[in-house]
């Protein structure tokens, strides 16, 4: 099943990519706004693969937003994948790696202009994002998957030297400017996949592919991170966990590389679609 959020609207996107509305298709039962739904998310999974449902209607990438465009909580991973952790300058982590935050008003949808912060060095990030769709405390890794809603594509752009400037690093800030947070095209859930844990990444710039890697090469699993996190603190509904990112980022590349005004980046999860911006100063 995939969803998404088509002009803040929660819809269902049939196998010939067309949007049908689902609080019309339900009459009601489940309303327009795409967070809410995954309060219900059960139900709503049960409702949707039985439903007759109506003809859908063409839609645009434009018009999309992310379907999960209002979580309570934002969990960011890091060094997720060793090539990255070695590229950063880091060992691979043992447990859990680090987590960060990213602030909810940096989410934008997946076709997106995005203004440069002056002066900066902004980078860039692709990663698989996983949805929660039942509250998960203290849950099993061979349980976790039963928690997530469904997986879509997230940039996790960067500004470095917001991040890393200062008597200590600034994550979440130099994470959350403007249009940092692009997230989508669409929610599939993991039973839509031969593998939901060995997804392709790939991620370019102008055309020049500058990342690519499997979700099989995660240090710590979608399924691992939910459990280790939950130990913790309790995944919400609706809450979102970027999972890390493949090596080829520009702060590990010599010389070092930055997104200028102009560029065009395209990054890309196999089975998911893709995600589409453009820069500015």
């Amino acid at each position: 099943m995939r969803t998404a959020n088509l002009l803040g609207r929660l819809v269902l996107v049939t196998e010939d990519a067309l949007a049908v509305d689902v609080a019309e298709a339900s009459n009601g039962r489940f309303g327009p706004d795409p967070q809410s739904v995954f309060e219900h998310w059960s139900a709503f999974r049960s409702w949707a693969a039985d439903a007759p449902l109506p003809p859908g209607r063409p839609f645009t990438a434009v018009d999309l937003r992310s379907p999960a465009p209002a979580p309570r909580q934002i969990f960011a991973v890091g060094l997720n994948y060793r090539a990255h952790a070695k590229e950063s300058g880091f060992g691979a982590p043992d447990g859990l790696p680090p987590v960060f935050t990213k602030y909810v008003s940096s989410i934008t949808g997946p076709v997106t202009e995005v203004t440069l912060p002056e002066g900066g060095h902004t980078d860039w990030e692709v990663e698989l994002v996983a949805v929660i769709g039942e509250r998960a405390h203290r849950v099993d890794e061979d349980d976790a998957w039963l928690h997530v809603a469904g997986l879509t594509a997230g940039q996790d752009l960067s500004e470095r030297i917001t991040q890393l400037t200062g008597p200590a690093p600034q994550f979440g800030v130099g994470k959350s400017y403007p249009g940092f947070t692009p997230m989508g095209p669409y929610l599939v859930t993991p039973d839509a996949f031969v593998d939901a844990g060995d997804l392709e990444l790939r991620c370019a710039i102008n055309g020049e592919e500058v990342q690519k890697g499997r979700t099989s090469d995660l240090i710590c699993s979608v399924p691992a991170l939910i459990a280790r996190l939950s130990a913790i603190v309790p995944l919400l509904p609706g809450d979102v966990v970027f999972t890390g990112t493949p090596d080829g980022v520009g702060m590990g590349r010599s010389p070092q590389r930055w997104l200028s005004a102009g560029d065009e980046l395209v990054s890309h999860i196999a089975g998911i679609g893709e995600l589409r911006q453009t820069f500015r100063s």
